[in-house]
């Protein structure tokens, strides 16, 4: 099986990584391309240095779908996650090339969750920091559907629904610069699968190992293509679909909320301090600007580069600690880069 998991690494990439320039010359033929000029207008977020494609979704999804389609039984967990995928894709592609309004990208993220969640796929319990389990099993609804007996937990599911919709959305926040999200949403992919392996004589961890690594590869096969100086950007196909896998491999991996949390420390903590600081202001959560930490450090002097790689490396170092610390280790720990964070970001903000 570890071979396995290693084939579905490498294919992974190696879809990706020819797929890409093929994306790259396919959206210029059309001139589906982001004129950071126009968008600095727009929006104001613009941070691009020259005029790229987004669609970063396309070479992505096929360079995980592909190794899974091959490694992974194609039952009903399979067929409702790549279904979900797809309508994240379709409508991730659309909105490369048209941009679509926050409100119509939201509602159908949502949709991709309930698909997934229809598939079975939800949180029966998450532990507490503190000790114990919640569990979200109750209440439930049981009913029959043409001769089975079905059950809707409705916590479970809701829960389940809010944090696939919050991933899809907050993780491409930080994907701002060069080469930002592909190294991040790699790093934390690999981590989720070394954790799996703790657990690898249970065979049902296997499919979530094989998955995670085929994530991992996709984006380390875009990383070359993305990274400075772009010639493409992940678009949002490619950050909803970050998002979308990275959530989905928490909840299959035995429902690690709190370590993709602990993972994604730097994205989540961007993305409260974004929405704490909007709502203050008065402004809606979906509206856009250069308010998230990518856009103070560039208005303080880092190089794109340079923002790239602390990401990296700050998901590298929160990985490796992962493997070590327990829940209620990890809970006392976020807390601490918590007070850093906000420390930090206020000190920058400050300065510039």
């Amino acid at each position: 099986m570890i071979f396995t998991a290693a084939l579905s690494l490498l294919l992974s990439f190696t879809v990706t990584f020819l797929l890409t320039p093929v994306t790259i010359s396919f959206f210029t033929a059309h001139n589906w391309l982001e004129d950071p000029r126009q968008k600095q207008k727009k929006s104001g977020n613009a941070t691009a240095t020259g005029i790229v494609p987004r669609g970063g979704g396309f070479p992505i999804f096929f360079g995980i779908f592909l190794p899974c389609l091959l490694l992974l039984p194609a039952d009903k967990h399979f067929l409702g996650i790549f279904l979900a995928a797809l309508v994240s894709l379709i409508v991730g592609l659309i909105d490369d090339i048209f941009d679509l309004s926050p409100v119509l990208r939201l509602t159908t993220n949502f949709l991709s969750a309930l698909i997934v969640v229809a598939a079975g796929i939800g949180i029966a319990y998450i532990s507490n920091p503190l000790g114990g389990i919640f569990d979200l099993s109750h209440p439930s609804i049981t009913f029959n559907l043409f001769g089975s007996i079905h059950s809707i937990w409705i916590l479970s599911d809701l829960l389940a629904l809010v944090w696939i919709t919050w991933c899809m959305n907050i993780v491409g926040w930080s994907s701002g610069v060069d080469g930002q999200l592909p190294g991040f949403v790699a790093i934390s992919a690999v981590f989720i699968g070394l954790l799996g392996l703790r657990f690898s004589t249970d065979t049902t961890q296997w499919p979530v190992i094989i998955l995670s690594l085929a994530v991992a590869g996709a984006y380390l096969g875009f990383l070359p293509w993305n990274f400075f100086p772009q010639k493409i950007m992940p678009g949002y196909s490619g950050k909803s679909l970050a998002g979308f896998f990275l959530a989905l491999l928490s909840l299959l991996s035995g429902a690690k909320l709190a370590t993709l949390i602990f993972l994604l420390g730097i994205p989540m903590l961007d993305a409260v301090f974004v929405l704490i600081k909007r709502l203050i202001n008065g402004r809606s959560p979906f509206s856009p600007g250069s308010d998230h930490l990518h856009h103070f450090l560039l208005k303080s002097g880092w190089s794109r580069s340079k923002i790239a790689l602390t990401y990296w490396l700050l998901s590298l170092f929160l990985g490796f600690i992962s493997l070590f610390l327990n829940s209620q280790q990890k809970f006392y720990f976020f807390i601490g880069i918590t007070f850093l964070f906000f420390g930090f970001i206020l000190k920058v903000w400050r300065r510039i």
